[in-house]
């Protein structure tokens, strides 16, 4: 009778549990470690921003404190999501030179942070979001007046361009789907409206891009802050931004243009 060879004994490659992965490692630590693995190998070709692999920011006590939700505005507020803002886009007390005396306002658009100045080197840091390309606007120039829940009113010109905006043409009232968020300082240069605003609105996933048209967008919480801070008068630095500023309109044609597409404020 013909004999079959007997096949050699598998070896065992792995040995799986019901929570392990490979060699009897756990599964969860092993897809962090490849999810890793595979962020350090495109950060020299892609991207700093992590968001899409879903991995949350540290969070502090300070952060919870001052991103808690706020019952008591005219429109409560809820708890900003810490998970998605960067830390260093979070308000902040930071070392600061500059020439500036304290009480000034400095808006470093190309590194996407507003410093109030608070002297001896130190400043609070905000994060923000700025013009997008042809839309920025830098100078020197002064908050005239402040508004809480301010309300945002569409030129002529973007009310015939675009029918959705008809509805507000008199004006949309301050409120949550308000663009210009819980605050507004607005910035006169010699006396003169520039068009441009400080103003909340913003969000955590945002906050570091260029988004706006132009005007200067925080997110509430730190509108809020902000507002409380500084006084009508107060200096306000916007320093350039030499990418945003390529195709940037001149001066006066810039605040026509740039209201045509935001719309006034009031």
């Amino acid at each position: 009778m013909r004999q079959t060879p007997s096949m050699p004994k598998r070896i065992p490659f792995a040995v799986r549990g019901p929570k392990s992965g490979l060699w009897g490692i756990s599964a969860v630590p092993l897809r962090r470690l490849l999810l890793l693995c595979l962020a350090l190998s495109l950060s020299g070709c892609a991207t700093d921003n992590l968001d899409w692999l879903g991995i949350a920011h540290d969070v502090t006590d300070a952060d919870r404190r001052n991103y808690a939700a706020l019952e008591r505005e005219r429109f409560p507020i809820a708890a900003a999501d810490l998970a998605k803002l960067d830390p260093k886009f979070r308000r902040q007390q930071v070392a600061y030179k500059t020439s500036e005396p304290a009480g000034t306002i400095v808006v470093d658009t190309p590194n996407r942070y507003l410093y109030l100045v608070s002297g001896n080197g130190r400043a609070l840091r905000y994060g923000i979001e700025v013009g997008r390309e042809g839309f920025g606007w830098s100078g020197a120039a002064t908050i005239a007046r402040k508004a809480e829940w301010p309300t945002w009113t569409p030129p002529a010109e973007m009310v015939a361009r675009d029918p959705r905006t008809a509805p507000f043409a008199k004006g949309m009232p301050g409120g949550p789907e308000n663009p210009l968020g819980a605050r507004a300082l607005y910035l006169y240069q010699g006396g003169r409206d520039t068009l441009y605003r400080i103003h909340g609105g913003g969000r955590p996933s945002s906050l570091g891009k260029a988004t706006s048209s132009g005007c200067i967008r925080l997110l509430d919480h730190d509108a809020i802050d902000l507002f409380n801070r500084v006084p009508t008068g107060t200096r306000t630095v916007v320093l350039i931004d030499p990418i945003l500023s390529k195709k940037a309109p001149e001066a006066e044609d810039g605040m026509r243009h740039a209201a045509h597409e935001r719309g006034a404020a009031g």
